[in-house]
C-alpha cells in the first residue's frame, strides 16, 4: 500500500514540476507583461503544489527523485518559441484538466491570474478556439493516415498490382485532402456567419436598451469577483461608448473575437488539405520506388512511423502517457486496416471467380 501511494506521489509530483517549469518558460517568452506576471503567479503555485508533494513522499520514508523535465514540456516550449504562448495555452490548460490533481493550490483559480480589474480579457472560450492549430494538425495528418493506410491494405487484400494501388492511394490523398479542405472552409464561413449573426443581435439589442447592456456587464465583472460598487462604476464607464459596450460583451458574454470570428477560411482549407495530404502520403510513399512485397512491407512500415509521431503528437493534448497514445493509435488503426484487408481479399476473390 505504501509503495502504491509513493508511486502515486512521484506521479503528482512530476506532473507539478513539468507544470512548474512550462509555466516558467511561458512567463520568458509572453510578450504581454500582464501576461508574463500571471504565467509567473502560476509557476509559483506549481511549485508550492510540488513542494507539497515532496513533503508527503518524506512522510511516507520514500525517496524523492530528482528534477527532470518530460518530453512533453520541451515540446510545448519549442512552440511557444515559434509560434508564441497563444498557441499553445489551449494544450496547457486542457492537460492541466487531464491531470486533475488534489493540490493545495486550486487549479481552478488558474484563470483568476489572467483577470484584472479594467482589464478584461478574450474569454477562455475563444482563447481555445482560436488556439487549437496544434490539435487540429494532429487530427487531420491522422485522417489521412488511417483513411488512405485502410484503403491501401484494402486494395493489397484484393491482390492488386502496384499499378492500381499507387493510383487508388493517390486518388484516395486527392479526394479526401479536398473533402477535408471544403469541409474546413466551410465550417469557418459557417462559424463567421453566425458569430456575425450573434453580434448584430447583441449591437440591436444595446442600441434599443442600453441600460440592460449596462446591467450585463456589471453582472459579469460581479462574476469575476468584483464587488457590486467598483463593476457597477466600471460598467458605467465601459457603456458611455456603446462600440466599447458591444466589444466587452462580445468578447465577455459570447466569447467571441470581433477581430478574428473564427479565422481565415481559406488558410483553414489550405492546411487542412496538406495534413491530410501529409498524413495520407505515409502509406502510398513506398509504392513510389519499391514493387510487390517489398512495396507492402515497406507501406507497412512507414505507417507505423506514421502512427508513432501521431500517437505523440495526440499526448501533448489528451495528457495520456507517450506509450499509451501510440499503443492506442496502433491498435485502432491496425484494427481498422486489418478489416479493410480482409474485406478486399475477400471481394477480389469472389470478383476474380
Amino acid at each position: 500500500m505504501t509503495a502504491r501511494r509513493a508511486r502515486h506521489y512521484r506521479s503528482n509530483l512530476r506532473i507539478e514540476r513539468d507544470n512548474a517549469a512550462l509555466y516558467e518558460h511561458l512567463s520568458e517568452l509572453a510578450a504581454d507583461q500582464r501576461l508574463r506576471r500571471a504565467y509567473r503567479r502560476i509557476a509559483d503555485g506549481e511549485r508550492a503544489n510540488a513542494t507539497f508533494w515532496e513533503e508527503q513522499l518524506k512522510h511516507l520514508g520514500a525517496a524523492v527523485p530528482p528534477v527532470r523535465l518530460g518530453l512533453r514540456v520541451k515540446v510545448l516550449t519549442w512552440f511557444a518559441r515559434r509560434f508564441g504562448t497563444e498557441f499553445v495555452m489551449p494544450t496547457v490548460v486542457r492537460l492541466e484538466h487531464a491531470d486533475h490533481l488534489p493540490t493545495p493550490v486550486d487549479r481552478e483559480g488558474h484563470r483568476d491570474h489572467f483577470l484584472e480589474p479594467h482589464a478584461p480579457m478574450r474569454s477562455g472560450r475563444h482563447r481555445t478556439q482560436s488556439g487549437n492549430t496544434l490539435r487540429a494538425a494532429v487530427l487531420g495528418a491522422n485522417d489521412g493516415l488511417v483513411s488512405n493506410g485502410s484503403l491501401v491494405m484494402g486494395m493489397a487484400g484484393a491482390a492488386a498490382g502496384n499499378h492500381a494501388i499507387l493510383l487508388a492511394g493517390f486518388a484516395g490523398l486527392v479526394a479526401g485532402a479536398c473533402s477535408m479542405a471544403l469541409g474546413e472552409w466551410l465550417s469557418v464561413n459557417s462559424s463567421r456567419e453566425f458569430y456575425q449573426a450573434q453580434i448584430a443581435a447583441r449591437a440591436e439589442r444595446l442600441a434599443v436598451a442600453p441600460e440592460d447592456g449596462k446591467r450585463s456587464l456589471a453582472a459579469l465583472y460581479r462574476q469575476k469577483g468584483m464587488d457590486a460598487k467598483t463593476a457597477d462604476e466600471l460598467a458605467e464607464q465601459i457603456a458611455e461608448r456603446p462600440r466599447n459596450a458591444l466589444d466587452t460583451l462580445v468578447r465577455e458574454d459570447l466569447g467571441i473575437d470581433p477581430d478574428e470570428l473564427g479565422g481565415s477560411a481559406y488558410g483553414a482549407a489550405i492546411s487542412s488539405f496538406c495534413l491530410f495530404a501529409l498524413g495520407a502520403l505515409f502509406p502510398v510513399a513506398p509504392y513510389l520506388f519499391l514493387k510487390d512485397h517489398g512495396a507492402f512491407v515497406a507501406s507497412i512500415a512507414s505507417t507505423l512511423v506514421g502512427l508513432v509521431l501521431i500517437g505523440m503528437g495526440t499526448a501533448l493534448f489528451t495528457g495520456r502517457s507517450m506509450a499509451f497514445s501510440i499503443a492506442r493509435q496502433l491498435g485502432i488503426t491496425a484494427a481498422a486496416a486489418g478489416i479493410t484487408y480482409v474485406v478486399g481479399h475477400a471481394l477480389g476473390t469472389a470478383l476474380a471467380g
